[in-house]
């Protein structure tokens, strides 16, 4: 489907119904596409406040998924989760209505606008959205934005704005990415991820380098110097190309860094030359990178150094990114993290290390079995960097444990390690051990999050 036919739907004020309309992308779209103009209705398995904020914007909404739902509709778009099984889509196939991918959708959409800056990578394209979205407010580029997890600057994961800068996060999952149009596109890392869709790392690769090639002969591409499979993705494209990385050999790298207690300040360098001073407001070496990365794309779009600085100061975390939960009654601090791949793990357990604890306490929920097995040894050195680890039963997410796999696995291979079957046991083992000066953190990108605030409670 062209790029025209989603704007001319929007601008006719046509019906699109949105099949799976409260997940965090999809929700994002139909409010998007209720502010410019287009009837939105949209189907899903439970209430939520995201459909109930919907709902008050005028989105017509039922809480299941049946054939009738598609009727009236001029186009139905659909998430990569919904198959052509799904009662609607095959209903919508039988009566000739197009249907449309999300990432289509977005795609579509950010087409028209002058800048797409399209945030991608195995990890941190969360934190370097948002950075980007703190950046662009404080140089008044009022940008549109759409990120991956709540970000309390923008009140969620949409933010509407001018039609000059469009800000996106951008997944490489099922090639979502590829339906994008970047006039920037940021490769911040490229790990092996997501096998249960790409055969192996060269696959990736190649995913990440065909992303590259959508980036017009005007754009440019901001990519990791530190990250040798990045640099393998954006080989032999003609295209500007602006470096960033821990040592002058990057284009946009740092000097004179000082550390306190995983609280990074340092000058950032273009070519030589000091661009900026930033002091950052989250912690960790990890998104030392992310701010670099962050101001490579300023350096592009030629914004102000010094506000571009004071946006990365304004940025003071994201959702689930190593976000403070609160204390339990012995005073114990509890951090919710959203990594869920070894070397997202890796970066915040090594923050959390900077950072002078007694002990750290990390309750893992492995996510999807294919990643389970196929990073198995992987995980277990991760986790050697805590003091103890407590795991929780792999989250499913889409799969079937057809892998014969178990995060008693880990546990097993682990000094101390611990595995329970039920958050509940997870809880009391905890209220058990935790002592003041520990920190606990609750990782991964399933429901382990629910832990902290029930030990918190006293629960």
């Amino acid at each position: 489907m062209s790029d025209f036919s989603l704007q001319s739907y929007v601008t006719d004020h046509k019906s699109i119904h949105l099949v799976g309309i409260g997940g965090v992308s999809m929700s994002a779209l139909a409010e998007l596409l209720l502010h410019l103009g287009a009837k939105v209705t949209g189907s899903d398995r439970a209430q939520s406040d995201v459909t109930d904020k919907l709902v008050s914007l005028g989105a017509k909404i039922t809480y299941a998924h049946l054939p009738e739902n598609v009727e009236g509709a001029d186009l139905v778009i659909r998430t990569a989760a919904v198959h052509d099984d799904n009662p609607e889509i095959a209903r919508a196939r039988e009566l000739g209505i197009p249907v449309m991918e999300r990432a289509q959708a977005w795609g579509s959409i950010m087409v028209t606008y002058r800048n797409a800056v399209c945030v991608a990578g195995t990890h941190g394209k969360t934190t370097t959205t948002s950075m980007l979205t703190l950046i662009g407010m404080q140089c008044g580029i009022d940008p549109t934005v759409m990120v991956g997890s709540n970000l309390p600057a923008i009140g969620g994961t949409l933010r509407i704005g001018a039609h000059d800068c469009f800000i996106a996060e951008s997944c490489e999952y099922t090639n979502s990415f590829l339906s994008f149009h970047p006039t920037v596109a940021v490769i911040l890392n490229v790990d092996a991820d997501h096998l249960d869709f790409f055969k192996d790392i060269d696959d990736i690769i190649h995913s990440f380098h065909r992303f590259c090639e959508l980036v017009p002969e005007n754009g440019a591409i901001v990519v990791n110097h530190d990250s040798a499979n990045a640099l393998k993705a954006v080989a032999g494209i003609d295209r500007t190309c602006i470096t960033f990385g821990s040592t002058p050999e990057a284009d946009v790298y740092p000097e004179n860094v000082t550390d306190r207690h995983g609280y990074y300040s340092f000058d950032v360098m273009h070519q030589g030359k000091l661009f900026t001073h930033v002091d950052l407001s989250v912690p960790g070496y990890h998104n030392m990178l992310n701010a670099l990365a962050s101001c490579a794309v300023c350096v592009f779009l030629g914004l102000d150094a010094a506000a571009s600085a004071e946006g990365l100061k304004q940025f003071t975390g994201s959702s689930r990114r190593f976000q403070l939960t609160g204390h339990t009654a012995a005073g114990t601090m509890v951090i919710d993290d959203y990594a869920h791949h070894p070397t997202e793990m890796t970066a915040t357990l090594k923050t959390a290390r900077e950072m002078d604890y007694d002990r750290i306490i990390c309750v893992f929920q492995p996510h999807t079995y294919s990643r389970t097995k196929a990073l198995l040894p992987e995980f277990i050195e991760a986790l050697k960097l805590c003091d103890k680890a407590i795991l929780a039963d792999i989250y499913a997410a889409r799969e079937q444990n057809t892998y014969g796999i178990s995060s008693k696995d880990i546990a097993d291979a682990l000094d101390g390690g611990e595995y329970y079957d039920s958050f509940e046991k997870i809880e009391a083992r905890l209220l058990e051990i935790a002592q003041p000066g520990d920190l606990i953190i609750t990782m991964g990108a399933g429901n382990v999050n629910a832990i902290g605030p029930a030990i918190c409670a006293g629960e």
